[in-house]
């Protein structure tokens, strides 16, 4: 007679990671969609698979560096990124503190990072959500830079990149991981000295 398997039980979630995008086909690649980007470098570079859907997002959880994580993409659409940010951290008992938004910001050069520990919505209407939802302005930032063009902003931020931009901003993504990991050791400070090391290169 065989007896199941016990269930292992899962890790409490440290730290949630959140890539801010819209979802479906026509929106993958597009500059809109780099904090889905990121959320998709880091399942692969940690073996996590993100493929549970959970408050209107895809989730998958694993460890990063010994720190147990939950990388989400909410599925709302940006502009309504909140109302799945918002229960997913209510569900998972995580503050805003311990909640790393990634996403696009126009106003920085194409493969730029900055990392922001608060701070507005900037005019993000992805910041703006979660701002609403969360109750709070105090949540951590990584944003990516698409830079501008003579397009207008909606045809500019829903396009999809020319080959050497996309390979520039695919770099971008390995140094953002690199900034991930020092937030995730509680190394703020070199977290910040990753990203400036980065952008001294571009």
């Amino acid at each position: 007679m065989f007896r199941k398997k016990p269930a292992t039980p899962s890790l409490p979630i440290e730290w949630m990671i959140v890539g801010l995008g819209n979802p479906g086909a026509e929106y993958r690649g597009t500059r809109h969609n780099v904090g889905f980007d990121l959320i998709d470098h880091l399942a692969k570079a940690n073996s996590i698979t993100v493929n549970k859907g959970q408050d209107r997002a895809m989730v998958g959880s694993g460890l990063i560096d010994g720190v147990q994580v939950l990388l989400a993409k909410p599925l709302t659409y940006m502009n309504l990124s909140g109302q799945s940010v918002a229960p997913l951290a209510r569900r998972h008992g995580v503050k805003p503190a311990r909640i790393l938004v990634i996403a696009d910001d126009l106003d920085l050069p194409l493969a730029r990072l900055r990392l922001r520990a608060d701070g507005s919505h900037g005019g993000h209407n992805g910041h703006r959500s979660l701002i609403n939802s969360l109750g709070t302005t105090e949540y951590p930032r990584l944003k990516i830079g698409i830079g501008r063009s003579d397009d207008a902003t909606v045809e500019h931020v829903l396009g999809r990149m020319n080959p050497a931009d996309r390979a520039l901003v695919d770099k971008a993504l390995v140094a953002a991981e690199r900034a991930v990991s020092r937030i995730l050791a509680g190394e703020w400070n070199r977290a910040l000295e990753e990203v400036d090391a980065w952008n001294k290169t571009l």
